[in-house]
């Protein structure tokens, strides 16, 4: 009993290292702020770890996580808890290395994108990161948020479109693609 006890917490210790700087990028692009980041993986990780035996059976144990940290950030907006994008210091996040072709990360102007995205409705939010952050496909986003894949492609459409619409951030894509 006590082995599969500690197998099963090696497993799941294992997986917490090896998500845990995607998951805290997923959960600071939902909510804006670090420390609010980090109590929303946090908290997720703790029903993960409850239910370990059924998310680690589960045929994508990420995918899983992430669907419990969406409901779990989709129930703050519900008790009218707003969240916003701030200026703060987001040295804390794990950087990444920018492919080449995508637009978002070339962007120079961080703060300016953050700001931009904060300005989104929280399900446009959602499927933005999700489309595009964090690349899943949209069957896999909208499994992750609970909805349909024809709300997951109008929610991002339309969240895209509100981004594209505000001047300066499209002025800053437009000069990082002639560069």
């Amino acid at each position: 009993m006590g082995d599969r006890k500690q197998a099963r917490d090696e497993e799941f210790q294992s997986f917490v290292i090896g998500r845990w700087p995607r998951l805290m990028r997923t959960a600071f692009l939902l909510t804006g702020e670090q420390h609010a980041a980090e109590d929303l993986v946090q908290s997720t990780l703790e029903q993960a770890y409850v239910a370990w035996r059924r998310v680690g059976s589960a045929d994508d144990p990420e995918a899983y996580v992430r669907r419990v940290m969406i409901n779990a950030h989709a129930r703050k907006h519900r008790r009218k808890l707003r969240e916003f994008l701030a200026r703060g210091d987001d040295s804390g996040l794990l950087r990444e290395i920018a492919d080449t072709g995508d637009r978002i990360a070339q962007a120079d102007d961080r703060s300016a994108l953050l700001t931009a995205l904060a300005q989104l409705p929280p399900r446009q939010r959602e499927a933005v990161v999700l489309r595009y952050w964090e690349d899943l496909t949209e069957t896999q986003a909208a499994e992750a948020m609970g909805c349909s894949v024809g709300s997951v492609k109008s929610n991002a459409a339309k969240g895209i479109a509100k981004l594209r619409a505000i001047p300066g951030l499209a002025d800053m894509v437009t000069q990082g693609g002639r560069k």
